[in-house]
């Protein structure tokens, strides 16, 4: 039996613990002992590949099924969708840490180093970073939020009026808000611009054309959008400013945490599961069902939004990325989330029933 004093033989029991349990019990003294065997005289640390090859091998036998080839996919599946949901549950926690939504000094001051000479009007401060029908998220909005308004769950902002006609044109207002925005330290982006047709009165005798201009900017963890509203005929011009708060810098390392946290137990629970149903298991299929239909509403979401959002970010400048959980379709795919949610937890009891032993059902047949 392999001593526990050597610091090589402590070192590999520790890198055995990925191995399962009962796995450990009936054979890690022999494992440590022909590692100990084949190590040269004076080695105290295992070698990387040694590591590799136990970690490897410890994660593989926790999986069970050993006649399966594809068992390390469904872990992965299922391990990766578990490291998305924690990471963006991380990462939503770690917006909390975020400064309060700018009040009415912060933006009368960004107004007046941005558009000198114009006077500041109606300000529609924010209450939340993330707002739902643009009130605090509390739990008499949860049905609403799950069956089919997740998507009115999102980022917030500070809306403000500009009051008064302009004394340029459109034009002339974006060359002078693009340079004083690099002049007070912004980050500026390439401006986008919508335009569209409507009717100038309720019997459309007359057309308007509108073009509405966009121009973003970034300074520090403030995001600042200025848009331009331009009318014709009649070439009226219309100011608005709206400010929200960037990603605070505790959002990444809580994304990377928080997933490969869910990653792990992610993996550890599916080779439970796995374990328990290798063999004469009386919901073995059931388990198998169940397993199939919650990839299916975890993974679903992520494959529709993830495209759709990714060709949004490309096409108009963003001074942030959108946060994490909207790239899985949350909140607006809330109901599959959690309809997955209780087909997981059902498949996890059902594989916490007691094996039948096949001694004694050859002895009872």
């Amino acid at each position: 039996m392999p001593t526990t004093g050597d610091p090589l033989a402590r070192r590999y029991r520790r890198l055995l613990f990925c191995h399962p349990r009962d796995y450990r019990r009936a054979r890690a003294d022999e494992m440590v002992g022909v590692l100990l065997d084949a190590a040269p005289a004076g080695r105290t640390r295992p070698t990387g590949r040694e590591a590799a090859n136990l970690i490897r091998h410890g994660l593989r036998c926790r999986l069970g099924r050993p006649a399966s080839r594809t068992v390390g996919v469904w872990a992965t599946l299922a391990a990766v969708v578990c490291g998305l949901f924690a990471a963006a549950l991380a990462t939503r926690a770690a917006w909390e840490t975020s400064r309060p939504m700018p009040d009415r000094a912060e933006t009368a001051a960004v107004a007046a180093a941005v558009l000198p000479g114009h006077d500041l009007g109606e300000v529609d401060l924010s209450p939340a970073l993330f707002t739902f029908y643009t009130q605090p998220l509390t739990v008499w909005h949860i049905d609403n939020l799950i069956l089919g308004d997740g998507g009115e769950y999102e980022q917030s902002d500070v809306a403000a009026k500009i009051v008064g006609a302009p004394p340029r044109s459109a034009e002339e207002t974006l060359a002078l808000a693009h340079r004083r925005l690099r002049e007070t330290g912004w980050q500026v982006y390439e401006p986008t611009v919508g335009r569209y047709s409507g009717c100038a009165d309720k019997f459309c005798a007359r057309i308007t054309e509108t073009t509405e201009t966009t121009l973003p900017a970034r300074r520090g963890d403030t995001e600042v959008a200025l848009h331009v509203r331009a009318e014709t005929p009649g070439d009226a011009v219309e100011l608005r400013l709206e400010l929200r708060r960037t990603a605070p810098p505790a959002v990444l390392p809580a994304g990377v945490g928080g997933g490969l946290l869910g990653a792990s137990l992610g993996w550890l629970v599916f080779g439970w599961a796995s374990r328990r149903t290798e063999a004469a298991h009386p919901a073995r299929g059931a388990v198998t069902v169940l397993y199939a239909i919650t990839m299916f509403l975890w993974w679903m979401p992520v494959l529709l939004a993830v495209p759709a959002l990714l060709e949004h970010q490309l096409d108009e400048p963003h001074p942030t990325w959108h946060p994490l959980w909207e790239w899985l379709g949350q909140p607006a795919a809330s109901l599959l989330f959690v309809a997955g949610a209780a087909t997981a937890l059902l498949g996890l009891a059902l594989a916490a029933v007691p094996r039948r032993d096949p001694l004694l059902t050859t002895a009872a047949g």
